[in-house]
């Protein structure tokens, strides 16, 4: 079985600046999320 990387292959945009945070004091940028390991929940009410 090969095995493939996709490590760099794609940047992921900024967050745009209107972004409502939760949990957080200031608004958080892909800078600072650089080498952490992110995890994300999209939810809604149906």
């Amino acid at each position: 079985m090969a095995t493939r990387s996709f490590a760099g292959n794609v940047n992921a945009p900024d967050f745009p600046a209107s972004v409502e945070w939760i949990n957080t004091d200031r608004p958080l940028s892909m800078a600072d999320l650089r080498g952490k390991v992110v995890i994300l929940d999209f939810w809604t009410y149906c």
